[in-house]
């Protein structure tokens, strides 16, 4: 397939190993490691995707003339809209009930991973759209009905709606570190209610156990087959499926290394739970967790307090704790907008969830705002 820009050309590779890792990774970047190599390999080479996941791998990468790679993209073909975290399910229904067919589609995204991050990773002076139009050649070609770019930084965002792609907005919450020199000065910063309630949360919590921040470096086979465990117990307590394989997580470790940080909580030297995070430039974002035991707190202790007391350690700028919960609102994590871009091909459909998108926008900076209002830190703070 031959691009229209500085004599640019093409390829889909259903295997993340058909391009080398440092030409991936220069675009890529060290600041976000769901669309590292590494990550990406991990989900091919567990099965977490391909085979009968409905994931299957068409990674898009754009090469000059001189056959260097200037551009690339995370990108899969799917049979279904599990496992994105941003709902397409009316689109899917609308159009078949109309005679028409939305799977399959392409999705530029991180499998599994409800994370804000670059998408269309470009060479410097390369524009974002040349990729974004570069997809939609993609889609043509492989007969997908649509093309969706989820979770991608408002920059991509801004610059495909500039290109004609529809742009839909979400609500993420988010830990922002205002310089504190610990967690007691987090604390602080809330209100005098807040600050006794995380407390006596904290105490109830850690009662009777050991809680530790494992890196990758430090996880042994003992302790992913525990965290595996933990997995499938929050799958099978929210009826869902179990996307991750059990050599996921192992080869997560072995391939990102001290940016896997699992918080992990012991009784009388057991591992009874634990929280999943990956470490970024400036943030830690925080994947899955689960628990053999039921103790009052323990998931606000581990997947939120704990993740606030790491990233303060290192100086990171915030915690980003994954999707939906307005709970952690007053626990310190405010709103914060998410963003994806959709091409669809269907001019009826197009228009439609256009429309739809245009409502639900300023409904979204509404929503954001009346949740605001909840915020826990004092007025001054």
């Amino acid at each position: 397939m031959d691009g229209t820009e500085r004599d640019l050309t093409m390829t889909l590779h259903q295997s993340i190993h058909d391009v080398a890792a440092a030409d991936w990774d220069s675009l890529a970047g060290g600041g976000n490691p769901f669309v590292s190599h590494g990550f990406l390999a991990a989900m091919e080479d567990s099965g977490s995707v391909g085979g009968r996941s409905g994931w299957y791998p068409y990674h898009a990468v754009l090469r000059d003339g001189a056959g260097r790679v200037v551009a690339a993209a995370p990108t899969y073909a799917k049979a279904h809209s599990y496992g994105e975290y941003v709902f397409d399910h009316a689109w899917a229904n609308a159009l078949e009930r109309a005679g028409g067919r939305y799977y399959p589609k392409l999705q530029v995204a991180a499998p599994f991973s409800p994370v804000p991050g670059p998408r269309l990773l470009t060479a410097p002076g390369l524009d974002v759209a040349t990729l974004g139009d570069a997809l939609k050649v993609a889609m043509a070609e492989l007969k997908c009905s649509s093309v969706h770019a989820t979770f991608c930084t408002e920059a991509e965002w801004h610059a495909l709606g500039r290109a004609g792609w529809l742009q839909r907005m979400g609500v993420q919450y988010h830990w922002h570190n205002r310089g504190y020199a610990d967690f007691e000065g987090f604390l602080a910063a809330l209100s005098s209610r807040k600050r006794k309630a995380i407390r006596r949360e904290r105490r109830e919590a850690q009662e009777g156990l050991e809680i530790r921040a494992l890196r990758g470096s430090e996880m042994g086979r003992r302790e992913w087959a525990a965290f595996h465990r933990f997995y499938l117990s929050t799958v099978d307590r929210k009826w869902g499926g179990a996307y991750l394989t059990e050599s996921f997580f192992a080869l997560l470790g072995q391939r990102l290394g001290d940016a896997v940080v699992v918080v992990m909580a012991f009784r009388g030297g057991k591992p009874i739970a634990g929280a999943l995070n990956l470490l970024g430039a400036d943030a830690l974002y925080g994947r899955n967790w689960g628990a053999t035991e039921d103790v009052p707190f323990l998931h606000f202790e581990l997947c939120y307090y704990q993740a606030i007391e790491f990233a303060i350690g290192l100086g990171l700028a915030r915690v980003e704790a994954g999707a939906q919960g307005q709970h952690k609102i007053q626990r310190g994590y405010l709103p914060s907008r998410t963003y994806s871009a959709h091409w669809l091909a269907h001019p009826g459909l197009r228009d439609a969830v256009g429309d739809f998108l245009e409502a639900e926008r300023p409904a979204i900076v509404d929503e954001m705002a009346m949740l605001g209002e909840q915020s826990p830190y004092r007025s001054e703070a």
